[in-house]
């Protein structure tokens, strides 16, 4: 069985008001992934913490490159680590 590991990103650009986090979502439980999508303060960035394999990890981040129709994705920050939180699924969170 593949190693879980937990991703932190920053998604910046044109990514609020655009339907970023209902994509990132569906992306998201498509791949199987556990973990929240946010808006942060300032209206241009949004941030995604998901826990799963690698693989599936990476795939997510290909998808937060595109984003949805009106979405302009300027920048992507990632870090990773081997503790997840061990979320239950992955929601959007106010």
């Amino acid at each position: 069985m593949a190693e879980t590991v937990y991703l932190s990103a920053k998604v910046c650009g044109c990514v609020q008001g655009v339907f970023f986090r209902s994509f990132v979502q569906h992306a998201a439980r498509n791949l199987g992934l556990k973990g929240y999508v946010r808006n942060l303060p300032g209206g241009d960035a949004v941030e995604v913490k998901a826990e799963g394999t690698k693989q599936q990890l990476e795939r997510l981040v290909e998808q937060l490159k595109i984003g949805p129709p009106g979405a302009q994705v300027a920048r992507i920050e990632t870090s990773w680590s081997d503790y997840p939180e061990q979320f239950r699924d992955f929601d959007i969170r106010y």
